[in-house]
């Protein structure tokens, strides 16, 4: 008789520019939205708020990857990402059917411009995130050294339909009772959902909540003022672009790590 059984997959093997890492946990949210977290190699080092390169090795042997922020902080021993499905895309396709045990490449050089360093000191900092561009503020909302730095910290979340307001319950409870991260966080983290396609409380387009001052009225607090006010932005290129246009038109300068400034910002990596 034939033996018909489907031969295991070859595990993969570390290289010099990727670690493989194992699936430990997959959650999908939407069709369109999904996240998962990975172990992490003790060796990988990075900063919250940076992105790494991530993905699977193609039939052929070839290394599949693109760039994704890592949304778990830089204390946490696993590696977590937030993605969304391009169904025919060639990386997202795949990526979306993995399940808990199997591997993914990750990258062993971690970079890019969300980071604390860039920003000089403020007292009260917005992470403005639409879409996926959420996913650096999920480390950087967990990382202590976001609320040493600054008095107040709103992360905000712009999408499509209510339903993409994925980690919704993280910012508005889990957080502040969190048992280590809690009493840190008191009373300075707000978070600010708005949604542009369905009726919600909270209606409109991150760019015209901000000129119109909705937002400063909703939250409560002074218009934007370079003196005291940074920003970190991710999202899609048009929406960063207008976005740097407003706080430029307001006396922001951006920064970098080599010269510190009133803004930082980096595009939502569009996985395909």
């Amino acid at each position: 008789m034939n033996d018909t059984s489907i031969a295991p997959k070859p595990a993969l093997k570390a290289s010099g520019a990727f670690y493989v890492e194992t699936v430990t946990w997959v959650q999908h949210w939407t069709p369109q939205l999904f996240s998962f977290r990975t172990t992490r190699d003790p060796g990988l080092r990075f900063t919250s708020g940076q992105f790494v390169m991530v993905g699977l090795m193609t039939e052929e042997g070839r290394p599949l990857v693109r760039a994704y922020s890592i949304a778990s902080p830089a204390w946490h021993d696993e590696l977590e990402f937030y993605s969304i499905k391009v169904q025919d895309g060639p990386l997202t396709s795949r990526l979306q059917k993995i399940q808990v045990g199997d591997q993914v490449l990750v990258g062993r050089k971690p970079t890019g411009t969300l980071v604390m360093d860039g920003l000089k000191p403020g007292k009260r900092l917005y992470m403005l995130g639409t879409g996926t561009g959420l996913a650096p503020w999920l480390s950087l909302a967990r990382d202590p050294e976001t609320y040493e730095r600054f008095d107040e910290v709103i992360v905000t979340h712009t999408v499509r339909e209510v339903g993409d307001l994925n980690y919704r319950e993280l910012f508005e409870h889990d957080l502040k009772a969190d048992e280590i991260l809690g009493e840190l966080i008191g009373d300075k983290l707000t978070y600010y959902p708005t949604v542009t396609r369905e009726p919600f409380k909270t209606q409109g387009r991150i760019t015209d909540l901000i000129t119109s001052g909705k937002i400063f009225a909703n939250l409560g607090v002074p218009p934007l003022d370079p003196a005291v006010d940074r920003l970190m932005m991710c999202g899609g290129p048009s929406v960063l672009a207008d976005l740097k246009q407003i706080l430029i038109d307001r006396g922001f300068e951006e920064g970098s790590i080599a010269n510190p400034g009133d803004f930082v910002l980096e595009k939502a990596f569009v996985e395909t």
